[in-house]
């Protein structure tokens, strides 16, 4: 479908980055209608692959903000609300990881992108490993933050996993204040209410419905057989304060990727968007290098 198919509703909500003009729309892919933030390349970015995000567990885009106002404006994003989640409609019945990942290969194409990079963390990191392998073709390099190899890792301990099974989290402003510096680690643990703020001030949480979605659609999933099979070069980041994925499981990652390299932090679970001053250059600096077919599997 072309270009002149895709329903657009600009959002006045939004503040325009500056040196790129940042639309968001409603694009219906595969009869599901996804909200979607594109910020178009310009100056040296102008013709370079955009970087797609792939958020958390029931959160909507905007928690990418202050990440994303710490990159280079000048760099190509797009931001997405997975089905069910934000202002995305939740699709008609569960699916798994592998058929969201065939759906976003299409929104990307719909959108007029052939290739991409594409960052994931925590529930999001799950989908841009398989992206990467199911569309290796389209994903140029692959940024892997806070996230883990799904049923088979190293797993948080049950009181954290607690709390992650519900969306309470995202529903209730106190709850998540309470329980921030638990699951989130990092700077939450002396400021638990910017963790609630970023769930509550700044996104949209969508239905239960799509919580659950997401949940079912790593169950049983793990990337551990075909982490080798990741190709592209690769950065795996993870903070040395993560309750919910510790820090093992990125290690693990950065040695089974052949092309990757491990970047570990001081912080928790959320640090991408909490410090993002401190780790927006980190990434910039991977997605910018050349490409080179050499293994450089190291730690940092």
């Amino acid at each position: 479908m072309s270009r002149t198919d895709v329903m657009e509703h600009e959002d006045p909500t939004i503040e325009e980055p500056p040196g790129a003009p940042e639309r968001v729309r409603q694009v219906t892919v595969r009869g599901i209608s996804a909200r979607v933030s594109v910020r178009p390349g310009t100056g040296p970015y102008t013709d370079a692959p955009p970087l797609l995000l792939c958020n958390g567990i029931g959160i909507s885009f905007e928690a990418f903000g202050p990440f994303v106002e710490a990159l280079d404006p000048r760099r190509g994003v797009v931001r997405f609300d997975v089905p069910g989640v934000g202002g995305s409609a939740p699709p008609p019945f569960p699916y798994t990881i592998a058929a969201l990942s065939s759906w976003v290969t299409a929104l990307m194409a719909k959108l007029g992108y052939r290739e991409f990079d594409v960052l994931g963390i925590s529930w999001g990191g799950g989908l841009a490993q398989q992206l990467a392998v199911q569309s290796r073709r389209r994903v140029r390099r692959v940024v892997l933050v806070a996230t883990g190899t799904g049923a088979l890792m190293v797993p948080a301990n049950p009181k954290v996993l607690g709390i992650m099974a519900t969306p309470r989290r995202h529903r209730d402003p106190g709850y998540a204040a309470e329980v921030a510096g638990t699951i989130y680690g990092g700077t939450m643990r002396t400021h638990p209410e910017q963790g609630a703020a970023l769930l509550h001030s700044m996104t949209r949480a969508g239905p239960k419905r799509g919580y659950y979605y997401q949940l079912l659609a790593m169950t049983g999933w793990s990337s551990l057989p075909f982490l080798k099979l990741i190709r592209q070069p690769t950065l795996v980041m993870g903070g040395d304060d993560d309750p919910i994925i510790p820090a093992v499981n990125p290690r693990m990652q950065a040695r089974l990727i052949p092309r990757a390299r491990l970047h570990l932090y001081d912080g928790g679970h959320i640090s991408l968007m909490t410090e993002a001053e401190q780790l927006a250059p980190v990434v910039e600096t991977f997605l910018d290098e050349q490409d080179t077919n050499d293994s450089d599997t190291h730690a940092d």
